[in-house]
């Protein structure tokens, strides 16, 4: 019987990798079934699936010079490659939200300032952006009038 794409064969398995099986085939031939074509489930190690010797069904999805690409899923009876439905989720009533207790600083820490009481205005926070933004670029022209550079050159001058 010739090796031709769509044909359900049985071979052995000759070897295994991280990512596929080797198959050996009739008439002295060789393929390769992926581990994405092992099974219809993810799958992380090969090894739980076939092992060497193990006489497997694989169906033909390719011949390109001299390789064979070949499936076990494909191979398998409809009802096997259908993917396992995800199981339901058991909804449970919903508790009414509770904000969490306050979190009390350890020790005399004060953790955030006692200044942020005061409700703070748009116009507060962008003049005081603008005033950090400005005080930024200053700092960069004036390390860049003694002589450093930004592109870093190695030697931290032009």
């Amino acid at each position: 019987m010739a090796i031709e794409v769509g044909t359900v064969l049985e071979g052995k398995v000759s070897g295994i990798t991280k990512f596929g099986a080797f198959i050996d085939l009739p008439e002295n031939k060789t393929g390769m079934v992926h581990i994405s074509e092992v099974a219809s489930t993810f799958i992380s190690e090969i090894s739980d699936y076939v092992k060497v010797g193990q006489t497997v069904k694989v169906k033909v999805l390719a011949v390109n010079d001299g390789k064979i690409s070949l499936s076990m899923k494909q191979a398998a009876p409809k009802e096997q490659q259908k993917k396992p439905q995800r199981q339901q989720r058991v909804s449970t009533p919903r508790q009414p939200y509770k904000p969490a207790p306050p979190v009390t600083s350890p020790g005399d820490y004060e953790w955030q300032s006692s200044r942020k009481a005061s409700p703070v205005t748009f116009e507060d926070m962008m003049s005081r952006f603008k005033q950090t933004s400005e005080d930024k670029i200053s700092d960069l022209k004036r390390g860049e009038s003694r002589g450093y550079s930004r592109r870093g050159n190695g030697n931290g001058r032009r």
